[in-house]
Order: C-alpha cells, then structure tokens, then sequence
C-alpha cells in the first residue's frame, strides 16, 4: 500500500492530529505542503490559506489521497514520526531490537526480517501505551521503508483487528 492509498483508508482523525502538529511545530513544512499541493492542483496557496484550519485539514487530506500526492505524503508521515512521535518509533525499535541513534533514527540497514514474536509483543506494548490508530498509522508507513514490506508485519496489519486503519 503507497502513502496516497493510506490517505485514502485512514480514519481522519489521526491525519487531523498530524496537520495539527506540523502547523504548530514546523509551520514552513505546514506552508510548502500546502504550496506543493494547490501547485499540483493549479491552484495557489490563498486558496487554502483563507479557509479555517479544520477546513486546510480537510482540502489537505482530501488532496493527499490522489496518486499524484504520493510523495510529498509520504514525506509528512515521515515527518511527523520522527519529528513528532519519537517516543513511539523508540519503542518501536527496542523492541523488535532495531539499533537507532535514541531519538527513533535507524541506524544502518534495516532488518532484513522481523521476529515474529518480538513483532506480536512489540505491537501489544505499543497497543497499550498508544492510541491503536496511531500506531495502525505507524506501521503501514513503516512497512513502506523496504520494498515490498516485510511479510510478517503487512499479514499481522491485515489480520489484527486492533490494526484497522479506518
């Protein structure tokens, strides 16, 4: 599944926290994504900058959907867990013992395989420290850092009921 696809699927209420951090914290990325994506739509930026905030959120996800917002969607989900999330991608990596620089950056290559039971266990901790939708969030975008995914996280994300993304 690419990052448009996850837009299109995901409840908006985790997309809304995201934008809502950005803005708050990152004001030139809340800025450019939205140059970025009224130029894609040949559109200028006032067009979005005039409306409310809920309502920027709202054109913002809508357009994040298509195809042609791929790659800038991806670069705000990204973002928005290393930057905003760190606590969660920390946990993440200690506990599938993925070695990072302990603000959530890996650290070399990524594995090659996940364990299934430090996958399963890492998942239920994350579960119940997190809001699931959040961590549902996390994982799709995860899965997208190595071609084709890992198998064992993309079966357990289509099969785990707490992991649905709408």
């Amino acid at each position: 599944m690419n990052a448009f696809e996850i837009y299109q699927k995901i409840d908006p209420s985790p997309i809304s926290d995201m934008f809502l951090w950005i803005r708050e914290n990152d004001r030139q990325l809340y800025k450019s994504s939205i140059a970025t994506l009224t130029a894609n739509r040949n559109l200028r930026p006032v067009f979005v900058e005039k409306k409310s905030v809920t309502e920027q959120i709202t054109w913002l996800h809508k357009t994040l959907k298509l195809k042609t917002s791929d790659t800038i969607g991806e670069h705000l989900f990204q973002v928005y867990f290393m930057k905003g999330q760190q606590e969660l991608l920390i946990r993440f990596c200690d506990g599938l013992g993925i070695e990072h620089d302990g603000e959530g950056s890996v650290e070399g290559a990524l594995p090659e395989t996940l364990d299934d039971e430090k996958l399963k266990s890492t998942i239920d901790s994350l579960i119940e420290a997190h809001d699931s939708k959040l961590v549902t969030l996390y994982l799709w975008i995860f899965n997208l850092q190595t071609p084709n995914g890992w198998a064992n996280l993309a079966k357990t994300l289509e099969s785990d009921e707490r992991l649905i993304l709408a």
